[in-house]
């Protein structure tokens, strides 16, 4: 299954570690936002307004307790639809 097939509740994993790349309010950057293998849930599906054709997943991840954090813009090449 590929992660551009997915939709809005379905389960994926970060494909990598997701660092913050400044964009994440009070955030700091370069935290690790999602270790590699995360669980993780898709909260939301957009695009990006000047590439339509890009697609943002907002994910929203395990943590330590398995409680879901806060949502995380995520690209394609971030995601896997299954380790």
């Amino acid at each position: 299954m590929r992660v551009e097939d997915l939709d809005v509740g379905d389960v994926v994993y970060a494909a990598k570690a997701i660092l913050d790349d400044g964009s994440i309010p009070q955030g700091t950057e370069g935290q690790v936002l999602a270790a590699a293998g995360a669980r993780g849930v898709i909260a939301m599906i957009g695009y990006v307004e000047e590439e339509p054709e890009r697609r943002v997943f907002l994910v929203r991840f395990e943590n330590e307790d398995m409680n879901l954090g806060n949502p995380i813009g995520c690209w394609v090449d971030d995601l896997a639809a299954e380790l």
